[in-house]
């Protein structure tokens, strides 16, 4: 299975796929492409590091047909799984499309809680600790054409320490969550071992 990761910023989960590959835990995945939203980011040192080609997408702002644009990258790199690791560009309709049940993004907070529009990086920590909830964690869905609207793969809780700041908690999720279910459910999608039925995903037994 040939694995697009599509990147925003320093690349953390990036990293953790990528060392979930070299330790042979991603059920046969390769990474072959790593894709940033933005010029200069960290993550694309880090596919460098790691030997994988990094390109970068037009800006929306340049009026450019993004989705185009990675659907063009996508089809050369002959991609079969499309990753979000930290990408903060909302995909368009057509790509979600193309890549219908093949596109799975990791998201910190446990869905439907602190999700949608606005809810990405430390404003989803913020958002949590103001509520006052107790628990948070990680959540790997689908991707459809709704905001953090594609059906669960995975789930992970994070306990909320009294002293949580959103830095602290945003770096807790990471380490005790993300970094954990995104390797784990891009090598179950590997293996073939997801099973979507409408909004459920099962995961099948080892063959």
């Amino acid at each position: 299975m040939n694995i697009a990761v599509l990147v925003s910023g320093g690349g953390t989960n990036l990293q953790a796929l990528l060392d979930a590959e070299k330790e042979g835990r991603l059920g046969g995945g390769k990474i072959v492409l790593v894709a940033s939203s933005r010029l200069g980011v960290y993550a694309l040192e880090r596919a460098a590091g790691a030997g994988v080609p990094g390109e970068v997408l037009p800006s929306r702002k340049s009026g450019a047909d993004v989705d185009a644009a990675l659907l063009e990258l996508l089809e050369r790199y002959r991609i079969d799984l499309v990753v979000l690791a930290g990408f903060l560009s909302i995909l368009g309709e057509k790509v979600t499309k193309a890549y219908s049940n093949r596109i799975i993004n990791v998201h910190p907070a446990l869905i439907p809680s602190f999700c949608g529009k606005g809810y990405y990086g430390l404003h989803v920590h913020e958002a949590a600790l103001a509520y006052g909830v107790k628990v948070t964690g990680a959540t790997v869905h689908l991707v459809n054409e709704v905001v953090d609207g594609g059906a669960i793969i995975l789930q992970k809780a994070v306990e909320i320490l009294p002293d949580d700041t959103p830095e602290t908690l945003q770096k807790r999720v990471m380490e005790e969550a993300e970094w954990k279910l995104l390797p784990e459910a891009v090598a179950l999608f590997c293996a073939g071992r997801l099973q979507v039925e409408g909004r459920q995903v099962r995961i099948l037994p080892e063959a």
